[in-house]
């Protein structure tokens, strides 16, 4: 019976120290070669239409994770936080990203907004994610300096009230924030420069920053450390247009702050689930 006992106390604290292990690794968010992620939005006809098949065909896959673009009152793609979590990891995969938001509010609306943003934050951290990420903004923040910075003000109060549910809260980019400039500064830079740290990271597009003319390394030389997350993505499937010179940026994930890497599909040559499916493929061939 002694030896037993001692086996089991063995067999415990080997269960306690995996634990322990994996939640480290989780705080220090260090990428791995093969921990790509998949944003839902990519296969979004076939979540509509099968959201449970779906993501088991995309932890088939390979995928290691996904971020959702299908939140709404409260649940994902119809799904308590809890359920779609389940499913997610029944599949393979971790829950681990969300696209959602709301327009700057007026005055008047402020407080409204705000209720909805604790609701929509109180069901992502049942579902356990790390990050909520805002994948717009409306028109106030490309009329004017002005516009823009009230946006920003917006963003960061939604950044500490995510901060305090222990989730980090994002910006994504799409081009017209480098094509649009205040006093000779592209509304991107302007972005960053009133964002607070402490409050918001960005998850930068590669090939929407490239379709706006503008060099990532230059980003993150700029500005190291203030892009947790990238969606990689190409104008098709990833490597299919030939402008896009992945193995150059990934390189350079330390210096970005990279934390996790996501495929965007948004134009096919195949069905969405096929090119999703060579889209991880084709990253499994480059330096990532």
């Amino acid at each position: 019976m002694g030896l037993k006992k001692k086996a089991w106390k063995g067999l415990l604290l080997l269960g306690v120290l995996a634990l322990i292990i994996q939640g480290f690794s989780k705080i220090e968010f260090e990428p791995k070669d093969d921990f790509i992620g998949l944003q839902l939005w990519s296969v979004k006809d076939d979540m509509k239409n099968d959201p449970k098949a779906t993501v088991a065909k995309v932890g088939a896959m390979g995928y290691k994770f996904v971020e959702a673009a299908g939140y709404a009152d409260g649940k994902f793609y119809g799904m308590s936080p809890v359920e779609f979590k389940k499913l997610c990891e029944d599949s393979g995969l971790q829950f681990l990203g969300s696209h959602t938001g709301q327009n700057l509010p007026s005055k008047e609306r402020w407080d409204e907004t705000m209720a909805w943003w604790d609701k929509a934050i109180d069901a992502h951290a049942a579902a356990g994610v790390t990050w909520i990420v805002q994948p717009w903004m409306g028109g106030e923040g490309y009329a004017s300096l002005d516009g823009l910075k009230k946006y920003m003000e917006y963003f960061n109060a939604v950044g500490a009230k995510c901060k305090a549910k222990g989730i980090y809260f994002g910006y994504h980019n799409h081009d017209k924030e480098f094509t649009t400039e205040f006093d000779g500064k592209p509304v991107f830079d302007h972005m960053i420069e009133l964002s607070d740290p402490d409050k918001m990271m960005f998850q930068l597009d590669l090939y929407w920053i490239n379709h706006g003319g503008k060099d990532p390394l230059k980003y993150f030389e700029k500005y190291p450390g203030r892009f947790m997350l990238w969606h990689i993505k190409d104008e098709t499937e990833l490597g299919e247009s030939g402008t896009m010179d992945f193995n150059t940026i990934f390189k350079h994930k330390k210096e970005s702050g990279l934390k996790y890497g996501i495929v965007e599909v948004e134009k096919y040559n195949f069905t969405p689930l096929e090119s999703v499916q060579k889209s991880l493929e084709y990253m499994r061939t480059t330096n990532y």
